[in-house]
């Protein structure tokens, strides 16, 4: 596996290097300033069912769990909508989303369209009647296939988070400026960026409802995930892609998978990115791969901002999964309903809903989608999630290092996981078990 030191030539930006850009800090409109209103956020319409208009074809690139959800979510986000196209490396995921895709919603992917092999996705969006690429497969394969989506000029929803590195960040904000001036839509995974309360929120924080930020927190702390055990008909590459959430390489660890929720919240309601992260973290109780069970990463921003994040898969431990901005006014929380309190604690907002029942956040997102399309009214998301993953990202190696890590140096670091060539065999540099060690060098036990 090439994972290299990331500081090394990471002092400054090289000329390769994809700037990330990101809004000031927010701080408490001015008592003469122009409130703002939802359209001059861009928040969205929240429609309950996107508008009918041309029909969509959509290539699904990756057939596991999470894909066929995403595809079932695509066909009901309005009418006129197929998958016309499917790719995964494994015949028997594609084969178990095809009879799933068929008997919910009598959608029947033609043979000819049905790829199989790491080749595959190339097959898929390559088809010229393709209007969407869905792209749900292990987060590692996620900038390529992105790239790819991009330079062909589809439309792209892509689920969280978008790289498990440096390297795949630099390629998703490049593609991602790509579809911008293709027109193209790209929506992503990350659902609290779909959600009306959250938004609603959001806007209220904007206007100065907390006054000045001064620091948040993000929390995703669970019981255990899941994972599956080596068998012995699998070879090495395909046991670390059935069972890629506990394998860093594939899934970039927990902090980014789940983690990547709460902290892009924080990270859109600040609107800045950390200026260096300190971090710890480790392997308690772990049954297989080589990531963490747990991460705490204290972030450090301009004007003495603070955020903690948490992130803990260890059964029979406290539950939080959670954000909070704190200002100078008050606090923006979604612990006991997504609201708003002062600073004695009273509740001076809270959504109602009741009065506006949100829609589930999953289908929501792809509502967005053929909304986007079909109305000509462009969304491009790819490039806030690669900031918000960078954040994780830089979390992630501050706890395996043990180093406080800067934001310049992360986004610059050649760190890259993974193998350089992909194909079912043995990955001889592949250790089961072994997780990354603070203080000591990659490769050091």
């Amino acid at each position: 596996m090439k994972r290299r030191e990331f500081l090394t030539g990471a002092a400054v930006l090289g000329a390769s290097a994809v700037a990330v850009s990101m809004p000031a800090v927010i701080t408490s409109c001015s008592t003469k300033a122009k409130a703002l209103t939802p359209g001059d956020i861009g928040m969205y319409s929240f429609s309950s069912i996107a508008p009918g208009g041309k029909p969509l074809k959509a290539a699904l690139i990756g057939c596991g769990d999470r894909g066929t959800g995403a595809a079932l979510q695509f066909l009901a986000a309005g009418p006129d909508l197929q998958i016309a196209a499917l790719a995964d490396v494994f015949p028997d995921r594609m084969e178990r989303s095809h009879k799933i895709l068929k008997k919910e919603y009598n959608n029947s992917v033609p043979e000819q369209n049905q790829f199989i092999g790491f080749d595959a996705y190339r097959k898929a969006i390559a088809l010229p009647d393709i209007d969407v690429v869905i792209l749900t497969t292990p987060t590692h394969f996620r900038p390529e296939h992105f790239k790819t989506a991009i330079d062909a000029g589809k439309h792209v929803f892509m689920e969280k988070p978008c790289a498990v590195d440096p390297s795949g960040i630099r390629t998703v904000i490049a593609a991602s400026r790509t579809a911008t001036s293709k027109g193209l839509t790209v929506i992503t995974g990350n659902q609290r960026r779909h959600s009306r309360a959250y938004w609603e929120a959001y806007l209220r924080v904007r206007n100065g409802a907390i006054g000045n930020i001064t620091h948040a927190s993000a929390h995703w702390d669970q019981g255990a995930w899941w994972n599956k055990h080596q068998r012995p008909e699998w070879s090495d590459m395909e046991y670390c892609i059935r069972n890629w959430f506990n394998i860093k390489w594939l899934s970039g660890d927990h902090i980014l998978d789940q983690g990547i929720h709460n902290i892009d919240v924080v990270t859109w309601f600040l609107g800045t990115k950390p200026t260096r992260a300190v971090g710890f973290g480790g392997r308690a109780q772990r049954l297989t791969g080589d990531i963490y069970d747990f991460f705490s990463v204290d972030y450090y921003y301009d004007k003495n901002v603070r955020m903690l994040t948490t992130a803990r898969q260890i059964d029979d431990t406290e539950y939080n999964v959670s954000e909070q901005v704190y200002g100078t006014k008050g606090m923006f929380t979604t612990n006991g309903g997504i609201h708003l309190e002062d600073l004695e604690g009273n509740i001076i907002w809270a959504y109602d809903n009741k009065a506006n029942p949100e829609k589930d956040h999953y289908l929501q997102e792809h509502i967005h989608l053929v909304e986007s399309i079909r109305l000509g009214k462009r969304i491009n998301q790819a490039e806030d999630l690669a900031n918000s993953t960078l954040v994780a990202i830089q979390g992630r190696e501050a706890a395996y290092t043990g180093k406080s890590i800067t934001w310049e140096e992360i986004l610059a670091s050649n760190l890259r996981y993974g193998p350089e060539s992909y194909e079912l065999g043995k990955l001889p540099w592949y250790r089961e078990g072994v997780a990354p060690m603070p203080g000591k060098a990659p490769g050091q036990a």
